[in-house]
């Protein structure tokens, strides 16, 4: 229904007529909602509607009524969005999605649960023991595992149990930025280690990292820069070159892979340099592997167990949800993101074929294109996945990150792109639901 916008405040008599806030709170609805939401929560949103009517924009008797619809799902103001971007793993949209396997775990995790107790015996018992044993059975080229919080933590445990006031070398062509501003140099630095830089940016040998180990060596560090790429006249040390030179490697595959991927077929993983000799792995949770974000840490017992022990650690611990997501990601079926990585462009185009004529029927200026995805979160740069989206006029990516769920498309020649490759297909039909609720003329 057509509002006039322009319309002043009621008059005076209706505005005595505004209920009393407690008086819509005793609302049976308003009232069950507190429960589950909070009374604060539920006490804001009717503060605000009833704001509204006292500027007339909201008629008196629906005041209830309006509340009750302005209600968020959950208590938190985080929002569930459909990833239409073509960005497998959106940093801005919390990289990896979570399995319905782990999504399960974590709600199972939730309550009170027996993550440092041992049931049979009841008493304490070695924290997350079966998320690590999980890895450890993914992974078999480990003889232990750790978790962090994340990535970058697992690269600060190393150099602060290991190399702290000591020296840790690292190729000039290496030293990335991670993200945000923050570059690996500082990262490290700020742990107490001291950097030896050897090389150069496009071309660091074995005999560069020989020359420069000696007695105040921590480890020498191989960071595989998974956010950039470096072409030409190049040159780069393996693990299995460094491996020999009598001081541990620590290797950072970034992207998360445990085993290699046949999709991407270039991009490292944590088995394939563990056999090549590297002494510890270093890897994110939420990016290729699929799961929660957290940092993994697996290789040689001895380092495991100083990484473990050391007080920073405890810092550094993630929770009994994190433990479960992970655990659950890695024993259970294949997580969304590696769904999405592996998907059929032909049945990527079929679909964008079906949704586009399906809002054609409808009069939409909608149709399928060809198009590319990417990995994102820092892996596999440079690779194209060959995709499909619905193309829609360009207003519409505006309006459609205000529908519930909101979906983030991307805008490309003018155009909003749906790109199909990060949604799953079960999804198809609530994204049409979105582009009808915000088209021209349905009144939205």
């Amino acid at each position: 229904m057509d509002r006039d916008h322009t319309s002043t405040a009621p008059p005076a008599d209706e505005r005595r007529r505004l209920p009393r806030t407690d008086a819509l709170l005793a609302d049976p609805r308003l009232d069950a909602a507190a429960l589950r939401l909070g009374r604060g929560l539920v006490k804001d949103v009717v503060a605000g509607v009833q704001a509204q009517a006292r500027t007339g924009e909201v008629p008196v008797a629906e005041i209830a009524d309006r509340a009750v619809a302005a209600l968020p799902a959950t208590a938190s103001a985080l929002r569930p969005v459909i990833n239409a971007t073509g960005v497998l793993l959106h940093t801005n949209l919390g990289r990896a999605a979570l399995s319905e396997a782990a999504r399960d775990a974590v709600l199972a995790a939730s309550g009170t649960t027996d993550v440092e107790l041992d049931l049979a015996t009841g008493v304490r018992a070695r924290r997350g023991r079966s998320a690590l044993d999980a890895l450890l059975r993914a992974v078999p080229a480990a003889e232990a595992a750790h978790v962090v919080n994340n990535g970058a933590a697992a690269l600060v445990l190393a150099a602060t149990a290991l190399a702290r006031g000591r020296e840790i070398i690292v190729s000039r062509g290496e030293m990335v930025e991670i993200g945000d501003g923050f570059r690996l140099p500082d990262l490290l630095v700020s742990t107490g280690a001291r950097l030896r830089e050897v090389g150069t940016t496009n071309r660091t040998t074995p005999a560069d990292y020989a020359a420069a180990v000696g007695p105040d060596t921590g480890f020498i560090l191989k960071v595989h820069p998974s956010n950039f790429q470096v072409t030409g006249f190049t040159r780069e040390a393996s693990v299995a070159e460094l491996a020999p030179l009598g001081v541990p490697v620590v290797a950072d595959i970034g992207s998360g892979l445990l085993t290699p991927e046949p999709a991407l077929p270039d991009e490292p993983d944590a088995t394939t340099w563990l056999r090549a000799g590297a002494s510890l792995v270093t890897a994110s949770g939420d990016k290729l592997l699929g799961g929660p974000q957290c940092g993994l840490l697996l290789g040689d017992a001895d380092l495991v167990r100083t990484l473990a022990r050391h007080p920073l650690a405890r810092a550094l611990r993630v929770d009994k949800l994190t433990l479960a997501a992970l655990e659950a990601t890695v024993r259970g079926p294949l997580p969304p993101t590696l769904t999405a990585l592996r998907a059929d462009p032909e049945a990527l185009r079929e679909r964008a074929d079906r949704l586009a004529a399906s809002l054609r029927a409808d009069g939409l200026d909608s149709h399928a294109v060809d198009t590319e995805a990417v990995v994102g979160g820092g892996g596999a740069p440079g690779v194209a996945l060959p995709s499909a989206a619905v193309s829609l006029p360009v207003a519409y990516a505006a309006l459609l990150r205000g529908t519930d769920p909101a979906v983030m498309a991307r805008v490309e020649d003018g155009r909003c792109l749906l790109d199909l490759r990060a949604v799953p297909e079960d999804a198809d039909a609530e994204l049409a639901r979105a582009v009808r609720r915000v088209a021209p003329g349905t009144g939205s």
